[in-house]
């Protein structure tokens, strides 16, 4: 019986698995970066064990030092997660040969799936259906569009969609060091690339006693940067002979590689229904709540069960209702999907029958630079489809998520969307839906409203506090000028002028004929618009941010402007800033001050949070500053280089390139 587990990965699938660890009466053991320092994954086990350094390569990538992290917290097995060493054969034998219990598949099933390509040959050799490979130096037009895909490891990373034949042997340069950075593993491999399909993928479970389970499908469509965002299951519209096919495949491929314990084979569905095989994931896959909620268990503890060498019953219990899941993100979708860091001071999601929140991140935490931006995942279980989709919706909508920019709201609005209420996915979703899904509000009153409920707050709180301020703001025997507050929306940009007085009969506002503070505390504000009592929760953290939750759903990030700017905060017209904390990786060929350079033009290259940002100039003009070189650190904000336009200046633009 495993009496202590360490899990050699991070975040929210540490938690996870601790959770069901603890329930089962497992001693649990974490391991964190430096970075990690004081994580809530490191908070939450019985025991923790530091890896020096910041780097994946130099941490989570390193098997040897989290081996003998095992060994010295006393653990007896070894739990991956999902991602950096998960998919390792050469980890799960180093973990066996020190005696530890490997809760995952024997490695020699690893190593059969872990190559794209060869798992490819081998699916073809029992007869699951697939995409025939093409080879990149013979493709020709006839075969484009390309998807070009790392051979090891998976989350979109190495993987391109090429549909120009001049730009292939760039894109497979790109996908190439990709792969390796992220791998250590360069293979990458071509085959068509199916427009407008469908990822659906089957859950299975195996024991070491020839049982194994397809637990139903699940479809991941919904994708950015070829990274999956909403998942549900069951897979909407299948007809029964397609998901036999699909079972009947997943479980040929199980068979086919003497698998063990929880694994996923991966589908690509075509528009007219064909299904081809991508991939098996030899882990726990992110999206793995979703099935636990249909067939009403926990594959953790199912995992648990086969490393112990148990059987599973017979079959699988039957499935029950619709569940659907939202990744929730600390990035901006609107500029291009850009990682988002900060202090997180706020995220919680209300308690409810059918819900479930698996996070690796708490109120008080900071999100870094370092590693994924996935803050948490949000689960929703209920009767039917419809359902489900409504209660998660519902549940992102009214969720308390304070700290950096989110893909939140998307998330709500692509519930909501027509097309993915009728079913109607696939992987093109967001590039045919983005800029609708991300365009500002078409009522602005909604961001004016929560803008005055944020300086009424202000006011009562000044008031509590009994400050100079706030008596000479208070309510007086003789008429005043109006108090002022401006407030801008974050993101988007947009200001908000709040006039407002204390009066013997309470708060009233300028340009707000139709609305009445009722109640006004410094956290909670009420307000009557249109004879209906509207009810706005209020935080305020130092620098001037403020977060409004509002009870009809939706919540805004504002930012207080001082009333004097500090003239020394401006910024040259075609200054450069970083957008958020990075390293720059890469400085254009031949790059100087005094440069000539054009409008779009890529200058600098920054790294964070595993992806890579391009800054284009702002306008054509001359280079005359250049702050940044190759492996400089720089903070958001920090000034990277100016660009004299021939004509005024324009924003500075970023593009995030995969």
């Amino acid at each position: 019986m495993i009496s202590s587990v360490l899990v050699a990965n991070r975040g929210e699938i540490a938690c996870r698995v601790f959770r069901t660890c603890a329930r089962l009466g497992i001693t649990t053991v974490a391991v964190y970066s430096d970075a990690d320092t004081g994580a809530l994954h490191a908070r939450s086990a019985d025991a923790a064990v530091r890896l020096p350094g910041t780097a994946p390569s130099d941490t989570y990538l390193r098997g040897d030092l989290l081996v003998e992290a095992a060994l010295a917290a006393g653990a007896d097995a070894v739990h991956p997660g999902y991602g950096f060493l998960s998919e390792n054969a050469g980890f799960a034998r180093a973990v066996l040969d020190a005696g530890l219990v490997w809760i995952g598949p024997p490695p020699g099933a690893i190593d059969a799936m872990a190559s794209k390509t060869r798992a490819k040959e081998l699916m073809a050799a029992s007869g699951v259906p697939l995409l025939a490979p093409v080879a990149p130096d013979r493709a020709t037009e006839a075969d484009l569009p390309l998807l070009l895909k790392a051979a090891a490891g998976g989350g979109g990373r190495g993987m391109r969609v090429v549909r120009d034949l001049a730009a292939l042997p760039g894109e497979l340069a790109a996908a190439t060091a990709e792969a390796h950075a992220a791998f250590g593993d360069g293979e990458v491999f071509a085959e068509p690339y199916v427009e407008r399909g469908r990822h659906v993928e089957v859950q299975v479970m195996a024991d070491a006693h020839g049982t194994v389970w397809a637990l139903g499908t699940r479809d991941c469509s919904l994708q950015r940067r070829h990274q999956k965002v909403v998942e549900e299951a069951p897979a909407p519209g299948l007809d029964d002979a397609l998901r036999a096919t699909l079972y009947d495949a997943a479980v040929a491929a199980a068979r086919a590689v003497d698998y063990r314990g929880a694994g996923t084979v991966e589908f690509l569905v075509s528009a007219g229904g064909s299904p081809y095989f991508l991939e098996m994931n030899t882990r726990l896959q992110v999206e793995h709540p979703v099935t636990e909620a249909v067939f009403g268990i926990d594959l953790v503890a199912l995992q648990l069960r086969v490393a112990e060498g148990g059987a599973l019953p017979p079959g699988p219990p039957l499935p029950s209702g619709h569940a659907v899941e939202a990744r929730l993100y600390a990035e901006d979708p609107s500029r291009d999907w850009q990682p988002q860091a900060g202090p997180l001071h706020a995220l919680s999601v209300t308690e409810a029958p059918g819900l479930r929140l698996d996070s690796g991140y708490a109120a008080g935490d900071v999100v870094g630079v370092h590693y994924d931006p996935m803050l948490a995942k949000v689960i929703a279980h209920a009767p039917t489809r419809a359902e489900a989709v409504r209660m998660l919706a519902h549940a992102l909508e009214r969720a308390r998520v304070h700290g950096p920019v989110t893909n939140r709201e998307l998330l709500v609005r692509s519930l909501r969307h027509p097309d993915f209420a009728a079913g109607r996915l696939d992987t093109g979703f967001y590039d045919r839906h983005l800029g609708e899904l991300t365009k500002a509000s078409p009522d602005p009153s909604r961001g004016a409203l929560a803008a005055l409920a944020a300086a009424l707050a202000d006011a009562a709180a000044r008031q509590a506090a009994g400050t100079p301020a706030a008596r000479l703001g208070g309510w007086r025997n003789l008429p005043s000028r109006a108090q002022v507050k401006t407030y801008r929306t974050e993101p988007g940009g947009e200001d908000h002028e709040i006039r407002y007085r204390s009066t013997r009969d309470g708060f009233t506002a300028e340009g707000f004929p139709d609305v009445r503070a009722h109640d006004v505390r410094a956290d909670h504000v009420t307000l009557e618009t249109g004879g209906v009592l509207r009810h706005f929760r209020v935080a305020a953290h130092p620098g001037g941010r403020v977060y409004v939750d509002t009870s009809t759903g939706g919540s805004h990030t504002l930012t207080a402007l001082p009333r004097f700017p500090d003239p020394a905060t401006r910024t040259a017209p075609g200054s450069l800033l970083a957008p958020m904390p990075g390293t720059v990786v890469r400085v254009a060929e031949g790059l100087t001050e005094g440069a000539r350079v054009t409008a779009g033009q890529p200058l600098l290259w920054l790294e964070a949070m595993k992806m890579e940002h391009r800054v284009r100039a702002p306008a054509s003009g001359t280079l005359t500053a250049l702050h940044a070189a190759p492996g400089h650190q720089v903070e958001v904000g920090a000034l990277l280089a100016v660009v004299q336009a021939e004509e005024a200046a324009e924003e500075p633009q970023e593009e995030q390139q995969p």
